[in-house]
């Protein structure tokens, strides 16, 4: 997901005056930096934007920016929160606006010319965050209005804080040399991250599995075959079956085919992306990306990256992540092996010759869940038609909150594929507009994720907000319904998650409205959103099957149920390996570290099973090395899922289960609605009378709880 850039607002541009006459008429010319026009105040002109004008109009927001915070610097008036804090949030208007199609653009079409303009200007677009972020006549001004917030309220306390604070991690107290140095290398690593996510959408974009015959396609579903087809046929090879270097396309590969052989090609493929020793290589990147932030680290006052980041994460401190994942990597190492036991079992007894490798583990599984809980995925798959259960995304939504869902028509939008949705509340009010574009494409950069184009607010007036959530569901054939799998699905229900907080939000202040909070606490509603899809009252309605239109049966939703906790080990290990690794290359210090040799050797003195691999590799971990977003906070899905599962048992437990008003109540007015408007710590309090007990994790993932 997408976290709003720094001192970026919805409102209206406030220093036009300090443009020269050029870059005005420049600027007006446009569409890009123009003010949102439209119905539901406003809407981004997506069919205007022509990736030539980017350079232009980033140059243009940013120079209105800069006039804006001059402004904001030197006025002659005493610091209050009105004329410094409240005059920030209204600044920003213009590169608010560009920075949302910047976004699209950059994840969702990427072309050459596009790639061209990213790797321009994210040096500039980092140099002018930190010339706000390091202006010391602004930082002044911050800093009084922080020492005199006693009698703010408590928002407008925490918005104080919440500046103030990104101020001094900015190095706002440093001197100018240290500055300097500071803006230097957060300029240098936006480059490096423009590289390294270029070169792995390169390897994701260039390696394409062609296959032809029916020995080749052996063991894979109708489905996922003309998946396949549909995606040769857009490529121009048409009667052939595409095989995509991307997770949606792998996986149901090495889930289902029979052939070994392709198999292990598909695994090597996927899982050596970034890191081919050619010119799309990452190792150099992540070893100049390590450096940097260790170097910046250290100018910071920390004594290492991890250190830093988690300064200002609900955990507090990287021991602390560090406890919870090694409180639960032994459980998940032990079930590992048990369910390699158990594949291997079976493969002895087909007397296949096959000694369980990581690209065998995800086929035999299959045959494990068959075999133990006469469970067929394939069973499962006629029943998850990704329209119809976005449809039961939007009621359960309802049941819980109140939210309708009308899908509009005539609003521009990025690409064919995007759809829109008004959003509106329980008395009919409009809340917002939700954009989802679920299709893969060339130059969509894989995975699935949620977006603000727009943030709620409404200190000075209403400004609703507008989400969008992106997949990569492969296309099938025209007039066929999309099938999706079940891990699909709580992706799905996942995301859509991001986007219901967005939805919620109902706070004044835009920085810390919707889901603007801590790494490690952002995932905590979206992984609670993933719970309302296996409810019997999401299935009966909505996991129909895409001939009958029959719903799902109850013996299968039970043989899904008894199955809940199959594959964990997989599952778990395959993550927690991944934020291990993450936490592990941020704590080394200085080290000079060869990144696949100390992938190695770690994950070695860690246990690590031979039998399957990190989910993300580190010469493709996009959410570590493509910015610094979940740097050393990987980790932070198993610390939002741990927050998500204590809440999910309170939901259970209550007189209406997972639909109860009370604690839906509860959940909206304590999470949901409040932003980064509350300490995550205190909020969670209030919600629940007590702090996080790891044992509804434990016991969801089939693990032991003492």
């Amino acid at each position: 997901m997408q976290r709003r850039t720094f001192l970026a607002a919805s409102g209206a541009l406030a220093a036009a005056s300090a443009l020269p006459v050029g870059a005005l008429a420049q600027a007006a010319a446009l569409a890009m930096t123009a003010q949102w026009t439209g119905p539901y105040g406003g809407v981004p002109a997506f069919d205007k934007v022509q990736t030539a004008d980017f350079v232009p109009a980033l140059d243009a927001g940013m120079k209105a920016e800069r006039g804006e915070i001059d402004a904001i610097a030197g006025a002659p008036a005493k610091p209050t929160f009105d004329n410094t804090i409240a005059a920030l949030e209204r600044s920003a208007g213009m590169i608010d606006r560009v920075s949302t199609f910047y976004g699209v653009w950059s994840g969702t079409l990427s072309t050459p010319e596009m790639r061209a303009v990213e790797k321009e200007m994210s040096p500039k677009l980092s140099a002018h965050s930190d010339e706000t972020l390091q202006n010391a006549k602004l930082f002044k001004r911050i800093e009084a209005v922080y020492n005199d917030r006693a009698k703010l309220t408590p928002e407008q306390q925490r918005l104080t804080w919440v500046y103030w604070n990104r101020f001094v991690r900015a190095g706002a107290k440093l001197s100018t040399a240290d500055k300097a140095r500071v803006a230097q290398i957060n300029q240098e690593l936006a480059g490096l991250f423009t590289n390294f996510s270029q070169n792995l959408l390169a390897d994701e974009t260039d390696y394409v599995l062609y296959l032809r015959t029916e020995s080749e396609l052996a063991g894979l579903p109708d489905d996922v075959r003309a998946a396949a087809a549909t995606a040769a046929e857009e490529r121009g090879r048409k009667g052939e079956h595409a095989f995509l270097n991307t997770r949606s396309s792998m996986d149901p590969f090495l889930t289902y085919s029979s052939r070994r052989d392709l198999r292990e090609k598909v695994w090597r493929t996927y899982y050596s992306r970034g890191d081919n020793g050619d010119a799309k290589d990452n190792n150099a990147n992540i070893k100049k990306i390590l450096k940097l932030r260790y170097e910046r680290a250290r100018l910071l006052g920390f004594p290492t990256h991890a250190h830093w980041r988690l300064d200002n994460a609900m955990a507090k401190t990287p021991d602390a992540a560090m406890e919870l994942m090694l409180r639960v990597w032994p459980s998940a190492v032990a079930r590992v092996k048990e369910e390699v036991a158990e594949m291997q079992a079976i493969a002895d007894k087909e007397k296949s010759g096959v000694k369980i490798e990581p690209w065998d583990y995800r086929f035999y599984a299959e045959k494990v869940r068959s075999a133990r809980y006469d469970l067929d995925m394939n069973q499962i798959k006629p029943y998850m038609q990704m329209e119809k259960l976005r449809e039961g995304m939007f009621w359960a939504a309802g049941q819980v909150y109140g939210f309708s869902f009308a899908q509009v028509s005539g609003l521009p939008v990025a690409h064919p594929d995007i759809r829109v949705w008004e959003v509106k509340g329980r008395e009919g009010q409009h809340i917002g507009l939700w954009y989802f574009d679920p299709y893969a494409r060339t130059g969509k950069r894989s995975g699935a994720w949620m977006n603000a184009y727009r943030n709620q607010e409404k200190f000075d007036r209403p400004i609703t907000t507008i989400v969008s959530n992106n997949s990569n569901f492969v296309k099938g054939s025209p007039g066929e319904p999309v099938l999706i799998s079940w891990d699909d699905a709580e992706t799905m229900f996942h995301e859509f998650g991001h986007a219901i907080h967005g939805l919620n939000s109902n706070v004044n202040y835009p920085t810390v409205s919707g889901t603007n909070v801590a790494r490690d606490y952002v995932e905590f509603p979206s992984q609670i959103n993933e719970h309302w899809l296996p409810t019997q009252q999401v299935l009966s309605q909505f996991a129909l099957h895409h001939k009958t239109g029959e719903p799902i049966p109850q013996a299968l939703v039970d043989k899904l149920e008894k199955a809940k906790a199959f594959r964990q080990g997989f599952d778990v290990t395959e993550y927690l390996s991944s934020a291990l690794i993450d936490m592990k290359l941020h704590l080394a210090g200085g080290a000079d570290i060869d990144p696949d040799a100390f992938e190695r050797d770690e994950l070695t003195k860690l246990g690590m099973p031979a039998e399957l691999v990190m989910r993300h590799r580190t010469p493709q971990f996009a959410h570590v090395f493509a910015s610094d977003g979940y740097s050393a906070g990987y980790y932070s899905y198993l610390w939002s899922e741990t927050l998500a599962l204590d809440v999910v048992d309170a939901f259970k437990a209550a007189p209406g289960g997972m639909y109860d008003k009370a604690m839906a109540g509860k959940l909206h007015d304590n999470v949901m609605s409040v932003g980064n408007s509350i300490d995550p710590a205190i909020a969670y309090r209030s919600l629940m009378g007590r702090d996080v007990d790891v044992k509804a994790y434990l016991r969801d993932k089939g693990f032991p709880t003492a």
